[in-house]
């Protein structure tokens, strides 16, 4: 049995569909940041055990960008919510 994600926009779907794309936590700075700000941006992410937030594309379904909560050990998901809705404060 494939393991489940719940897409917040087509329900129910095998993972597979899913990519991940790494941490959701970092902010892309603003155009004139610094090379340092940039490189940090882009080289430096933190690979934690427990639980995480993870930025994942719907690539086969919506097509979204969501937010999955989910334990790197053990791979189980808590909470799936869309990214736009996550960068607006409504994360929890």
């Amino acid at each position: 049995m494939a393991s489940l994600i719940t897409c917040p926009h087509c329900g129910v779907r095998p993972k597979e569909e899913f990519t991940i794309k790494g941490d959701a936590a970092p902010v892309r700075p603003a155009a004139s940041a610094s090379d340092k700000e940039w490189h940090d941006y882009v080289y430096l992410r933190d690979n934690p055990m427990g639980r995480y937030r993870e930025l994942w594309h719907h690539l086969n379904g919506c097509r979204r960008f969501l937010v999955v909560e989910r334990d790197t050990v053990s791979h189980e998901v808590y909470t799936v919510q869309d990214a736009a809705a996550f960068r607006q404060g409504g994360a929890e």
